[in-house]
């Protein structure tokens, strides 16, 4: 029966043209986008004073950053263990495989000029070259980027709290602030249960889309989707994979208190805790930014200085944050492009069986 090897060939004739014609418009916006963000960037760090920000990454200086480089394993290895607790039968023998995928997603969204959209798609490739199903790691990582955002409404409400406690309720000079975290908290919350329905009540569409226009991937989207289906039919793995992202941003939060403490600077711990989660709320809300490059260095100049932070020593931190993705992420990238690499020498190309 040669119409299904027929209609695939259609079907991948029409996606080449697509992205024949998509791609470059979108490869411009994703370079003006990334220059926008540089530029916002660079004026920051101008208003600041390019002196005033040295001498402030000289306060915290390489010692600092090293400490953050290596406790950030920590923190990354909940992050993986959040994507791990979702799966359908999660075994001791794949937690490190999803702690390596989350870092491999973690470096394409801040090192690779994609929006985080894009690290999600290297994360699930970086699972799948290490055994897991493309089902299991396409689910899974749906699942797990809902149980974040969800975490993400606690962190940033705790962080709101905080800053609120600190400024002694809602004053007038900062009203304007925490209205917009108060209303971003509102449309994420809004967001989140729409995403929640999506995925549990929009496979039907999907699945008759996929088998419509893209029948070579009809099986692989049902199976995607029946996988959802079961992952949320135990509510316990979105509450242990909500409970990992927080112990996750805890205890990245308290790195940073420790990395600021050997610089001898007392800045406390529940500052701290509120600084990353607004700053985290704002990256999230531009998370269309590349590399979130601009949205991240405003937020900390603009926030920090609300708990005891100058504007030169939270934009140092940025900075030295910068520093340390760079140093974990791009050995990260180097290992995921080299299993692709290898993978695409072995495989000897096929179609679909009729």
């Amino acid at each position: 029966m040669q119409w299904p090897r027929a209609a695939w060939r259609v079907a991948e004739q029409l996606r080449r043209a697509a992205e024949f014609a998509i791609l470059p418009v979108m490869k411009l916006g994703v370079v003006i986008a990334a220059l926008v963000g540089l530029a916002i960037a660079t004026a920051v760090v101008g208003w600041i004073g390019f002196g005033a920000v040295y001498t402030a990454l000289k306060t915290i200086g390489w010692r600092g950053l090293a400490f953050l480089t290596v406790y950030s394993a920590l923190p990354l290895a909940l992050l993986g263990a959040a994507w791990w607790s979702v799966g359908a039968k999660p075994t001791a023998g794949e937690l490190p495989t999803f702690i390596w995928a989350r870092l491999a997603r973690d470096a394409g969204s801040e090192m690779l000029p994609f929006s985080h959209l894009g690290g999600f798609v290297i994360g699930a490739r970086a699972a799948i070259l290490r055994g897991i199903t493309p089902t299991a790691a396409y689910s899974t990582t749906v699942v797990d980027v809902t149980t974040e955002i969800i975490a993400q409404l606690g962190f940033t409400g705790l962080g709101l709290g905080l800053l609120m406690m600190r400024l002694g309720g809602a004053n007038a000079s900062h009203e304007g602030l925490i209205l917009a975290v108060v209303v971003g908290l509102g449309l994420s919350a809004v967001g989140s249960v729409i995403l929640i329905l999506l995925q549990r009540r929009g496979g039907a569409t999907l699945d008759r889309f996929a088998s419509r226009f893209l029948p070579g991937a009809a099986d692989q989207t049902a199976q995607v989707t029946r996988a959802l289906h079961a992952l949320y039919d135990a509510p316990w793995r979105i509450a242990a994979g909500v409970a990992f992202h927080l112990l996750a941003w805890t205890a990245s939060a308290t790195g940073v208190w420790l990395a600021l403490r050997l610089a001898g600077l007392d800045i406390g711990l529940p500052a701290i805790l509120a600084l990353e989660g607004l700053v985290g709320a704002a990256k999230s809300a531009a998370f269309i930014a590349p590399m979130g490059i601009g949205v991240q260095e405003a937020s900390y100049a603009v926030i920090g200085p609300l708990f005891g932070l100058g504007p030169d020593l939270s934009l140092a931190l940025s900075l030295l944050k910068r520093g340390r993705d760079l140093v974990v992420g791009v050995p990260a990238l180097l290992v995921w492009q080299g299993l692709e690499g290898a993978r695409l020498i072995n495989r000897e190309p096929t179609l679909p069986r009729a």
